[in-house]
């Protein structure tokens, strides 16, 4: 028994405790019909068609050049969720640029099959943290800043693994190192 509470709890890190379903919604109408062709990192996907897709109003820790806490874990979250050949819905922040300055497409992503607004299970599930860039606040401002707070005061994800990570949502997530 001692060796498997060790295991579980390493499970418990990776798989969150708040069900994909609980976020799940009717897709809303428009947005553009994409495939998921790899996860990149926590808040980074490409399309197959070539496109780069940036998570809009979101931030994860950092996986690559300097590797921040949770950022691993975060990518992993995302990679469950969105693995390759998935259907995604897209849907454009009027409040936000449509393409961010190294090209990728900054959107809303929505899993077709289900409904679910990923952006909005990540910060719920403390996967990743609001983030308003030039302190542009869109359509889902409010849930998303609702659902960190309560993912932060219940530690939950990144809140409950790097505890000294400030809740800063106009300057996005910063961790800290692993």
């Amino acid at each position: 028994m001692s060796r498997v509470l060790p295991v579980l709890a390493a499970a418990a890190v990776i798989v969150p405790a708040v069900s994909a379903s609980t976020v799940a919604a009717t897709l809303p109408p428009g947005g553009q019909v994409s495939r998921i062709a790899r996860v990149v990192d926590g808040d980074t996907v490409d399309l197959t068609n070539g496109a780069r897709v940036r998570l809009v109003q979101i931030d994860t820790p950092e996986v690559y050049s300097e590797p921040e806490c949770y950022g691993e874990q975060a990518s992993a979250i995302t990679k469950r969720l969105l693995s390759p050949g998935t259907l995604v819905r897209l849907y454009r922040e009027p409040r936000t640029d449509a393409v961010d300055q190294y090209g990728r497409l900054l959107r809303y992503v929505f899993r077709v099959r289900d409904g679910l607004d990923v952006n909005v299970y990540l910060v719920r599930v403390g996967a990743a943290a609001p983030y308003f860039y030039d302190f542009r606040r869109g359509r889902y401002a409010g849930l998303l800043v609702r659902l960190a707070l309560r993912a932060r005061a219940q530690n939950r994800g990144l809140w409950g693994r790097c505890p000294r990570t400030p809740y800063d949502p106009d300057r996005g997530v910063s961790t800290g190192p692993p």
